[in-house]
């Protein structure tokens, strides 16, 4: 569109980026949108490594059968706020490059390896004093608990939760507590996993900034 490229041309220059001026019609043809923004990017996909686990450090996210569009893209633009690089998804989750998904991140799915593996082969040869956080029902508060080390932030299904055979991996569970003045206002089942997966970032990641760890 013209006028953003009014806006933006300098930049596009300066970054050698070659462009091409379509009409809206146009742009409306190739887009997945009802209502298209003002520019569309062709980007090569980047050839992704999962991570050594003997010799893992610093944060990652590792997502257990995530297959909701807009959560996994959420979770990749969650990630990114927070620093984490590296996201490890099971390989029955949804697809990185599902539109959906590249909108849901706004952009942060070029800055955030995402890649593909089988999970339960991943976490039995990580280091057995790797954290793996895991949020399950009989897990300590996490607006209390202490976080001194980095490590994998687990990440269950929004249907299932943690698969069955990963919980044994988990070995700094944790629990989000619910606050009400009344129990009973307490009705919700859960929380939608990526939600889950921010109030998780968020706790986990405030620690370790404010401690240096």
């Amino acid at each position: 569109m013209n006028d953003w490229l009014v806006q933006n041309e300098h930049s596009l220059q300066s970054r050698d980026i070659n462009y091409q001026l379509i009409t809206a019609d146009e742009l409306k043809k190739v887009s997945d949108l009802v209502t298209p923004n003002q520019v569309l990017a062709i980007a090569e996909m980047p050839v992704t490594t999962v991570p050594d686990p003997s010799a893992f450090t610093g944060m990652a996210l590792a997502l257990d059968g995530i297959r909701d569009p807009g959560n996994l893209g959420t979770m990749i633009r969650t990630a990114d706020w927070f620093g984490i690089r590296q996201i490890i998804c099971s390989a029955d989750s949804v697809d990185m490059y599902n539109p959906k998904v590249v909108q849901s991140t706004m952009g942060s799915f070029g800055r955030v390896n995402v890649t593909y593996t089988d999970l339960e082969a991943f976490f039995a040869t990580l280091p057995v004093d790797i954290p793996v956080f895991g949020a399950l029902l009989q897990g300590p508060d996490i607006t209390v608990k202490k976080f001194t080390r980095a490590g994998i932030i687990l990440i269950g299904s929004e249907s299932h939760g943690i698969s069955k055979n990963l919980i044994p991996y988990v070995n700094e569970p944790i629990h989000i507590p619910r606050f009400s003045d009344s129990g009973s206002d307490n009705q919700a089942e859960s929380l939608n996993a990526s939600i889950a997966n921010g109030i998780i970032c968020f706790e986990i990641c405030k620690q370790l900034f404010k401690n240096n760890f």
